[in-house]
């Protein structure tokens, strides 16, 4: 979908918006639930203004992942004490 198509289907959707915000305000009158939700869609359009104004960026060229080295050794068994295995259930432990 094109820059263009997506902005125009933007403003569509804003358009509707703003019906069913005025569709509110008949109901609840100027509760202020709705005039956020006015406030809101005039922010929405906006934006939309605003991007409309500017080139879509470019995506960076991902960088490659960085390798981290794991040694083939054991892991020290102090790194593991008192820890307990996940789905299995907790070691019996003293209960002094």
């Amino acid at each position: 979908m094109s820059t263009t198509t997506e902005l125009a289907e933007l403003r569509r959707t804003i358009g509707q918006l703003r019906q069913c915000v005025g569709a509110l305000r008949s109901r609840y009158g100027d509760a202020s639930a709705v005039r956020r939700l006015a406030n809101d869609v005039e922010r929405l359009d906006i934006d939309t203004a605003d991007l409309d104004g500017h080139p879509p960026a470019v995506p960076a060229q991902a960088k490659p992942a960085e390798r981290v080295p794991v040694p083939d050794t054991p892991y020290d068994p102090a790194l593991w004490q008192g820890a307990d295995d996940e789905g299995v259930g907790g070691y019996k432990r003293d209960q002094r």
